[in-house]
């Protein structure tokens, strides 16, 4: 096990997988101050060897066991697809590893809620990579929300469709790689919904199956108390533009580019709009902000962060076990 960080100390990391992801990741991390990447673990060794030549790495592993047993590792970044984290991350966590784990967390909030229960018995930092939630331009949204900037919060809305063709043989579209829209494209306008107002009171669920079973497109409606909204919506085969609206009874937020890696937001009050630009800029991948976090948590002692808290996650899954069950949606094994 890694010593406890001290307030100045350089986290050092470990990379689980070797893929595209932990390739973006890899890349700012090294551009993130106060951090290394110090070992990566794939399933094949010289896999594992190319991606530590490729990303400064000075050790590699032709395991996910050697890794997490790597006694100079501070905290182990799960960058694998969702239907192996939950075995990854228990590993990881019973190695005595804080552990930052790619969205989403498990493939169900039955999973999900043992792995935080895991890491909180073993005293380790624990976080789903949400990477949205700690980019300065979602925070900068919630911080004008919050401040009464667009009068009283009313709706929010999200959609994300990304035009992937119908293929039997894709990850999206195969139900026992955790296949579906919901987890890998919904968790995004599900979460950004969250953020603005929090749980549902009524959740509406429609939408359609692939032909191989999977959720091929999903819309929710959720309806509040006091008569805010959220309408969310998801789609594998349709692509859609990737924006978030915010809606109060003053003005508006909208996102531009991405509404999880946004480039700008336009704020409109009144008839006066106005533009904040990416502080971030285009030359990162935009996983800084996480990075940032997981080390200023660990730093702090900390076994999970304020920014995306446990109770959040586990909450957000079980929405969306709630809208898979709707649509009739399940995998193997449940």
């Amino acid at each position: 096990m890694g010593q406890p960080a001290t307030d100045d100390a350089v986290i050092r990391w470990g990379i689980l997988g070797a893929g595209g992801i932990a390739g973006k990741f890899a890349a700012d991390l090294a551009r993130t101050p106060g951090n290394v990447l110090a070992a990566v673990g794939a399933r094949q060794a010289d896999r594992a060897a190319d991606f530590a030549a490729r990303h400064g790495a000075p050790r590699s592993y032709g395991s996910y066991h050697e890794l997490v047993a790597d006694p100079d590792l501070d905290v182990v970044y799960i960058a694998t697809t969702h239907p192996g984290h939950h075995e990854q991350a228990l590993l990881a966590i019973a190695a005595g590893k804080a552990v930052l784990i790619e969205k989403p967390v498990c493939l169900n909030a039955a999973d999900t809620r043992e792995v935080f229960a895991a890491a909180a018995a073993a005293g380790v930092f624990a976080m789903e990579a949400m990477w949205m939630r700690t980019n300065p331009l979602i925070r900068k949204a919630q911080e004008l929300v919050s401040g009464s900037a667009i009068g009283e919060l009313v709706s929010v809305r999200a959609e994300l469709g990304l035009g992937r063709t119908f293929d039997p043989g894709h990850r999206l579209y195969d139900l026992a790689n955790g296949g579906g829209a919901l987890l890998d494209l919904g968790i995004y306008p599900v979460t950004f919904g969250w953020i603005f107002l929090g749980r549902p009171e009524s959740v509406a669920v429609t939408g359609a199956l692939a032909p191989t079973g999977s959720d091929a497109t999903v819309a929710m409606q959720w309806g509040y108390p006091d008569g805010r909204d959220a309408q969310l919506w998801c789609s594998a085969p349709v692509k859609a533009p990737i924006r978030g609206l915010v809606v109060g009874t003053e003005g508006w937020i909208r996102t531009e580019g991405r509404f999880y890696r946004p480039t700008a937001l336009t704020v409109m009050v009144g008839e006066l709009e106005s533009r904040i630009d990416d502080p971030l800029g285009s030359d990162t991948h935009g996983y800084g902000p996480e990075i940032a976090e997981v080390a200023r948590c660990l730093r702090a002692g900390l076994t999970e962060s304020p920014l995306i808290p446990a109770a959040d996650t586990i909450a957000i899954m079980e929405l969306l076990d709630g809208a898979r069950a709707e649509l009739g949606v399940r995998y193997p094994g449940e």
